[in-house]
C-alpha cells in the first residue's frame, strides 16, 4: 500500500469520527466506499485499524478511543481543545497537499512566510525535557544582537509567527522571543526546574498578541462595527472575552475585557472606518491621534 493511500486512510478515519461515534464496521464500510470513489485502496482489517489508531496518536497526538457502551470509536477531547482543533485542521491541509498534483494550478500560497520554524522541534524538545537554551537574538529595535540563556517554558503562535516564552537569565523575567529573530540556537545539557506558578493560559488571559501585562487590571473596551464588518468579527472573535451588545442592521457592538497593547491598537487601525471605539476615552484619543497623523502624511500641500 502506498504512502498516499496510508495518509489518505488516516484522514478518512478522522473525517468519519469527527462526525460522531462510529463502530469498526461503519468505519470499514466508509473506507470501502471511498476506495471505490477515489479508485484507491483504503480497505483495512481490524488489526490494521488498531495499528492506524496508534500511528495517528503517535504522529498527530489525536487519540481515538473505544466506548464499550456504544460499541463505537470516537476522538477523545483533552483539556486543550484549541490544540486538538488546530491539529485536525493541520492534518486536513497536510493530507490535501500530499495527495494533490500540480498544486500551483489550484492553490495560491501566502507569499509571506514565517521565519524560524526550523527551530520549533529543537525548542519543543528543550521545553519538554526542561533543558536550558542558548541563542543569539536580534531585536528590531537594536543594531547588534545579544547572547541569551533562557529556561524555555512554552511556544505561542500569533499572526503566522511563532514565539518562545521563556525565563530570561540572569534577570529571571518571563519574556517572549520571536523565532524569526533567533540565531545560532544551542540546546544545553543543563536542566532547570519549571516554575510551578507559571500558567501560559493565565499569563495571556487578557492579552492580545504576545505583549502582556500580568500585574495590571484589564481594560473594559466597547467597540462598534459596521454590520458588514460585524459578520467577520462574529465569525472570528477578537478575544475570548468578546460579548455581543448590539447586533442589528445599523451596527454590531461588542464589549471586551483585555489589556490595550500595541498589537491590539494595530489591529483596530487595520480596520479603518469599519470600527469605532466607544470606550475607554484613552483608547479613543489614541486611535484618533494615530488616524490624524496618518492623514497628515497624505494631506495635499
Amino acid at each position: 500500500m502506498s504512502q498516499r493511500e496510508t495518509l489518505g486512510r488516516y484522514n478518512l478515519i478522522l473525517k468519519k469520527l469527527r462526525r460522531g461515534y462510529a463502530s469498526f464496521k461503519e468505519i470499514q464500510n466508509y473506507l470501502a466506499r471511498e476506495s471505490e470513489i477515489q479508485s484507491l485502496n483504503f480497505n483495512i482489517s481490524e488489526r490494521t485499524f488498531f495499528r492506524d489508531k496508534n500511528e495517528i496518536l503517535s504522529l498527530y497526538n489525536i487519540d481515538i478511543q473505544f466506548d464499550r457502551s456504544r460499541n463505537a470509536y470516537y476522538i477523545a477531547r483533552d483539556d486543550n481543545e484549541d490544540y486538538s482543533g488546530r491539529m485536525l485542521e493541520s492534518f486536513d491541509v497536510f493530507n490535501t497537499l500530499n495527495i494533490s498534483e500540480r498544486l500551483t494550478d489550484y492553490i495560491h500560497f501566502e507569499s509571506r512566510k514565517s521565519g524560524g520554524t526550523e527551530h520549533l522541534s529543537g525548542i519543543l524538545h528543550s521545553i519538554k525535557n526542561q533543558l536550558k537554551l542558548r541563542f543569539t537574538y536580534q531585536k528590531y529595535s537594536e543594531e547588534t544582537p545579544t547572547e541569551r540563556t533562557v529556561e524555555p517554558y512554552a511556544l505561542k503562535e500569533y499572526q503566522h509567527r511563532w514565539y518562545l516564552i521563556a525565563k530570561d537569565l540572569p534577570n529571571k523575567k518571563i519574556k517572549s522571543f520571536a523565532l524569526d529573530r533567533i540565531q545560532s540556537i544551542e540546546i544545553g545539557s543543563d536542566k532547570f526546574k519549571r516554575s510551578r506558578d507559571f500558567n501560559l493560559e493565565k499569563m495571556y488571559q487578557y492579552s492580545f498578541g504576545v505583549i502582556n501585562s500580568p500585574n495590571t487590571q484589564p481594560d473594559k473596551i466597547i467597540l462598534s462595527f459596521t454590520p458588514f464588518q460585524g459578520k467577520y468579527i462574529k465569525n472570528l472573535a477578537l478575544h475570548p472575552t468578546q460579548t455581543t451588545l448590539i447586533d442589528d442592521d445599523k451596527e454590531y457592538r461588542i464589549s471586551l475585557e483585555m489589556h490595550i497593547t500595541h498589537d491590539f491598537i494595530m489591529e483596530l487601525l487595520s480596520l479603518g472606518d469599519q470600527v469605532q471605539v466607544i470606550s475607554p476615552k484613552s483608547l479613543i484619543n489614541d486611535i484618533r491621534d494615530r488616524h490624524k497623523q496618518a492623514y497628515l502624511k497624505y494631506k495635499i500641500q
